[in-house]
């Protein structure tokens, strides 16, 4: 947990916190790794939530991931990462792009 946080001070990804929301920054590009595996342990993918961990999977990772990525990537039971591709992954992307198309 600690070397996460160091990571993300160097990389100047966490130092904007002007609103948070549920502990995370709300746009999605803005999580940190620990962002990421705490919205999917709270999404109900407490197993699943590991993978991103180890394989460091930061906002901006997670909004480049493709289908394949999380289908084959993540080492994730085709189930859960079905779920987690159409009913997470994908609206967040999808979220993020309007967001930044205004």
């Amino acid at each position: 947990m600690l070397s996460v946080d160091m990571e993300n001070k160097e990389n100047d990804s966490l130092d904007v916190k002007n609103s948070v929301e549920n502990g995370r920054p709300p746009d999605p590009a803005d999580w940190a790794v620990t962002d990421v595996v705490n919205y999917f342990r709270t999404a109900g993918f407490e197993e699943q939530a590991s993978a991103f961990q180890e394989q460091e999977i930061d906002g901006k990772s997670l909004l480049l991931m493709t289908r394949n990525d999380v289908l084959t990537g993540l080492s994730l039971k085709l189930g859960p990462a079905l779920k987690i591709y159409e009913y997470h992954v994908k609206p967040l992307q999808t979220q993020h792009l309007k967001n930044n198309s205004l």
